[in-house]
């Protein structure tokens, strides 16, 4: 370009290093040759030009969720003369309608968990499960311990309220259960354990939580109160487990009463 400026398209061109027609083309239409293509039309006829409008589009409007496969042999079975080349010209025309004129689709983010790296603690009141010794009822709960890729888990009976101890006596057991730590360790946000405690008292447990973690190598975190509250609910509707923990801890009582 800075040779153009002070010399002739033939002499800019030589010393460019491309032939003079190209310096007089370049001269008349200075637009790159991707810039010149004109939009590639269609080269045969519409096959759904007939129906698409009419009947196509009436069906995914009614039933926005009928495949595709299904429209194609209703439109076949209305007109017969329709080649069986037209169905992947469908299939590509219904999914474009969909994306522009489909119902809106749920927004998913999925969750990955690479194998040794999550580890979760919860704590479960079992006192729904009914379980008594000697007729009375049996006031405890359930520390619970899983890995969030391969599902290892270990329960942990505890005849008490949730605490740090409880917590630390659970943790321990499941990863001398497992044999190994993972690489981060989940638990909730210690509210019952914090409760009636001063500032002092909590920054301590917090303290010994996290010297707890990094004793065996791990990293502590923390679920929000918001997903703790709702990963319990989900918990507390899962009827099938709690009961077969139920039937497992009642034989387990059994046999410690009946050891003949």
């Amino acid at each position: 370009m800075k040779s153009r400026q002070t010399n002739g398209p033939a002499i800019a061109a030589a010393k460019a290093g491309f032939s003079t027609a190209t310096a007089y083309r370049i001269e008349a239409d200075p637009r790159l040759p991707s810039q010149k293509q004109k939009p590639r039309g269609r080269r045969r006829p519409d096959p759904l030009a007939g129906v698409w409008e009419g009947e196509i589009v009436p069906m995914l409007t009614a039933a926005p969720e009928v495949r595709a496969v299904a429209i194609f042999e209703e439109i076949c079975r209305r007109h017969p003369e329709l080649a069986a080349g037209v169905r992947r010209t469908l299939e590509r025309r219904v999914a474009h309608w969909r994306a522009l004129h489909g119902p809106s689709r749920d927004v998913i983010f999925r969750q990955e968990h690479p194998p040794g790296r999550m580890g979760l603690s919860d704590f479960t009141d079992m006192g729904c499960l009914g379980v008594t010794i000697a007729g009375e009822p049996l006031a405890h709960r359930l520390y619970h311990f899983r890995l969030a890729f391969s599902g290892f888990e270990h329960a942990h009976v505890v005849l008490g309220g949730e605490s740090f101890v409880a917590l630390a006596e659970g943790l321990q057991n499941a990863l001398w259960a497992l044999g190994g730590v993972p690489n981060q360790h989940r638990s909730d946000s210690l509210s019952a354990a914090f409760r009636n405690l001063d500032r002092a008292a909590q920054d301590d447990l917090t303290r010994r939580y996290e010297e707890l973690c990094v004793h065996y190598g791990m990293t502590p975190t923390r679920n929000s109160r918001q997903r703790w509250a709702n990963s319990c609910r989900s918990s507390a509707c899962s009827s099938q487990i709690l009961s077969c923990l139920g039937h497992q801890i009642g034989a387990g009582l059994s046999l410690r009463e009946n050891p003949h």
